[in-house]
């Protein structure tokens, strides 16, 4: 039979999306329902309000007014349980997404493990510790062979330390002389006694000089 007629397939049910969908169209038609109520409901208010309590026309309108806000109550008891459905459904969504969003991070931390399992396999502690140590052996030779360069040459035997002191100083002395003004110099002493004339006092020229 299943040759012929083929096999019956078992019909899918909506999805959360269009579920959802179909949950705001009805609310929203629902809405529309209740704001001509309450537009109604406000046109028979004011003609109540023309008409004196008690009589036939007042009882009349007010029969009215009543069976529309009853409707208007029975619409407005769907529209929450359409929003109860509504947040129901959010929250259905909400956690299969979240339970969809845990199966792909579980897949991708396993693809990572498998990746790293991989690249590991690689790699040798034993030869990362003989690397360290060649490199620290380079190290220690580069430092030797710098030392080395930086060693201070011995000063030959024929040098006599005392005359290249005497040597220092005198040309200490030399580049003080060079360096000072003449003008700073101190003047140089008199050499010769000042003459004296015939009463015994020195004599003018000898006098100036003096001073």
């Amino acid at each position: 039979m299943k040759r012929f007629f083929g096999a019956s397939k078992t019909p899918q049910g909506p999805t959360l999306d269009e579920a959802t969908k179909r949950l705001d169209g009805s609310m929203g038609s629902i809405d529309d329902k209740i704001r001509k109520m309450d537009q109604e409901i406000a046109v028979y208010r004011e003609q109540m309000k023309k008409c004196r309590q008690g009589t036939p026309a007042y009882n009349g309108i007010k029969n009215k007014a009543v069976r529309v806000l009853q409707q208007k109550k029975m619409y407005e008891r769907q529209r929450e349980q359409l929003m109860t459905q509504q947040f129901n459904m959010e929250q259905t969504k909400f956690v299969t997404q979240n339970m969809q969003d845990t199966i792909t991070t579980v897949a991708a931390m396993k693809q990572g493990a498998k990746a790293m399992k991989q690249q590991f396999k690689h790699l040798d502690i034993d030869d990362i510790d003989n690397l360290q140590d060649d490199m620290q052996d380079m190290v220690d030779f580069s430092n030797e062979v710098q030392e080395s360069l930086s060693r201070a040459y011995q000063t030959p035997d024929t040098l006599d330390e005392s005359a290249l002191e005497e040597e220092l100083m005198s040309m200490d002395d030399e580049l003080d002389m060079e360096s000072t003004p003449s003008y700073l110099l101190a003047p140089s002493a008199p050499t010769s006694e000042p003459s004296l004339d015939e009463y015994g006092l020195p004599e003018p020229s000898a006098q100036h000089a003096v001073h």
